[in-house]
């Protein structure tokens, strides 16, 4: 038995160790799209109470929902994109309808996509996470140099506060251990904050106004709509976010030793679905398994769920106070870029790692990433290639993430599927 006071601790770290990854998808929507400093804080405030209720539903093992593993929940990073897209180019009610829209699609197919998630090998999901790294990168540079359209966008302050940032997470990293790696960009963000509010000065006017409670209000962004290719495109998402959150429950039946069956995937991904349509009715983002969580359970050693149970509680209680959320709309626009780099960096990474397994010595398979990543990032850095065709048709071929993505499914299909190699290699790579 663990002492509370120990299971306390290691329930914030896990918090810590998610919470910077967690804050940044709302606070990179909620610039890109031009919301205020009350409308981002209270998106990142209902974003952390929901990363909390999505992780309580997986805690729990019941008849339709919970995987019953020690997994933590949070926005899912390859979902800002589309968001993005959908809201400048359609509504943002039009986000929050595809939002419910695709965690009920997700829910629906749970029983189903437990059986055939094994035709998902390494070449697919690796190429896919790949794309949706390198699509992101961009994002980061330009957060860095000050943020697109700024008055002193690459000036020399900002590029030394980004890169400042970034080279505090490197040393944290090189030089720290345990609990100080796992907190590495929450550190560097700290840091560079801490430098601008000593340098230049912060106004915490934001906090001031911000209420010390606030409670959950649905479709606060007002009532959702249902755009299909909206709703199309945020399925894609949902698709790839179930494939890495696949990865993320093997791997933790591995460390805990726990044998996973159909029916328990069938559980975690009802539980992933809920989680996504309660984030659409409260307007906040889809929720997948955090992979950086796992890399806690397996330092610490500690299996227990009761650690977890504590980490989504001090997620709901921050959750609920907006002054919280408020002092993240306070960190500078080249700390946040500086961080991107890190995190978006080891996106681009893990689909490197998962390519690692994947046969080289398959042209077909070659082919396959040759052409998903080579499209995914054509079409993110030259969008205007399509801009002559309809705007619903944009949606799906001006975003790097989508095209990249369907394209390692289609020729995945047309090149492997049906193999037994491809089915030994998916069961190999998710168990390891």
């Amino acid at each position: 038995m663990f002492k509370k006071g120990r299971i306390v601790a290691l329930g914030l770290q896990h918090v810590l160790a998610m919470y910077a990854g967690a804050v940044i998808v709302p606070l990179l929507i909620a610039n890109q799209l031009g919301f205020t400093v009350q409308q981002t804080t209270y998106l990142v405030s209902i974003d952390i109470f929901m990363c909390g209720i999505a992780t309580f539903l997986q805690l729990r093992v019941g008849k339709f929902i919970g995987i019953g593993l020690p997994v933590v929940l949070g926005c899912a990073v390859q979902a800002i994109a589309p968001i993005v897209l959908i809201g400048q180019d359609i509504s943002i009610g039009a986000i929050y309808g595809a939002i419910i829209a695709s965690g009920l699609f997700v829910f629906l197919i749970a029983p189903f996509f437990s059986k055939v998630v094994r035709f998902f090998p390494p070449v697919v999901t690796g190429s896919v996470v790949t794309v949706i790294g390198l699509t992101l990168i961009p994002v980061a540079i330009n957060n860095l140099a000050g943020g697109q359209g700024s008055a002193d966008f690459g000036s020399g302050y900002n590029l030394a506060l980004g890169f400042g940032t970034l080279l505090v997470i490197i040393l944290t990293y090189r030089f720290g251990s345990g609990f100080m790696r796992a907190i590495a960009v929450l550190i560097g963000i700290l840091a560079g904050t801490l430098f601008t509010l000593i340098g230049k000065g912060i106004s915490f006017q934001s906090v001031a106004e911000a209420s010390w409670v606030h409670v959950p209000t649905p479709f606060y962004f007002g009532v959702p709509t249902f755009n299909f290719s909206a709703i199309l495109t945020m399925i894609i998402i949902s698709l790839v976010s179930m494939v890495e959150s696949t990865g993320v429950y093997f791997a933790l039946s591995d460390i805990t030793k726990k044998k996973l069956t159909p029916n328990d995937l069938a559980r975690g991904y009802r539980s992933e679905g809920l989680a996504i349509i309660l984030g659409g009715v409260f307007n906040t983002f889809p929720y997948t398994a955090y992979s950086q969580n796992v890399g806690l359970v397996q330092l610490s050693g500690i299996k227990t769920r009761k650690v977890i149970y504590v980490a989504a509680a001090f997620l709901v209680i921050l959750g609920l106070i907006p002054k919280m959320g408020a002092i993240t709309t306070t960190i500078p626009t080249p700390v946040l870029g500086g961080a991107m780099i890190a995190m978006f960096g080891m996106v681009v990474a893990q689909g490197i790692k998962m390519l690692g397994t994947v046969n080289f010595a398959s042209q077909e398979n070659l082919l396959i990433i040759a052409c998903s990543v080579g499209l995914g990032l054509g079409v993110t850095t030259v969008p205007e290639l399509f801009a002559t065709l309809p705007k619903f048709v944009q949606l799906f071929t001006s975003n790097g993430i989508v095209a990249g993505s369907v394209c390692a499914i289609v020729l995945n299909i047309v090149f492997n599927m049906g193999r037994k190699q491809v089915a030994e290699s998916t069961s190999v790579t998710v168990h390891k």
